[in-house]
């Protein structure tokens, strides 16, 4: 088990733009993985991208799962996304509050409006092109962890700052 510090907001990794990973399936690539679900499952975050342990890489993994501020319907197993590329996005779109591990020191959370539905294309460990349709809490994490590969976070895509909330009074909504 290897748990990464998370990166905060403030270094430069997280708003660096992540370059592609030479391969899918070698060996760096999947210590990056592992390193990505401890870490995720450590800090009790339902996603998590190579820049938020300071790897500039594209990639991230997700879990939905029970977490200290999430009570999902329904759970989604763990999935590697190597070199992801949303290919298409919904017009229906969903406002629901975020947070972020890389934001975490603060335990902020924010309203920020996202596609409902989201199509993705990337590669997995075992080096095969995948695509996937998600949708809700998944299509969500996708385009969040996307995000941190391109050096934003879910403060840039705030309209209203003043939807920001502290962890426990989101807890307690």
């Amino acid at each position: 088990m290897a748990i990464k510090p998370a990166t905060q907001i403030g270094d430069p990794a997280i708003r660096a733009r992540s370059v592609a990973l030479a391969s899918a399936s070698s060996p760096s690539t999947k210590k990056i993985a592992r390193d990505l679900i401890d870490s995720m499952r450590s800090y009790n975050l339902v996603g998590m991208a190579a820049p938020q342990i300071g790897i500039n890489k594209r990639i991230f993994v997700t879990e939905i799962r029970q977490t200290r501020t999430r009570n999902p319907k329904t759970e989604d197993p763990v999935r590697v996304f190597v070199n992801p590329r949303i290919v298409a996005v919904s017009r229906k779109q969903a406002i629901d509050y975020e947070g972020c591990g890389s934001v975490s020191h603060g335990g902020l959370f924010g309203a920020v409006r996202r596609s409902y539905i989201v199509t993705v294309t990337a590669y997995g460990l075992d080096g095969k092109k995948f695509t996937l349709r998600a949708e809700g809490l998944l299509a969500r994490i996708i385009q969040h962890e996307t995000d941190h590969l391109n050096g934003v976070v879910f403060l840039d895509r705030m309209k209203d700052m003043g939807s920001l909330m502290d962890r426990e009074l989101l807890r307690g909504a």
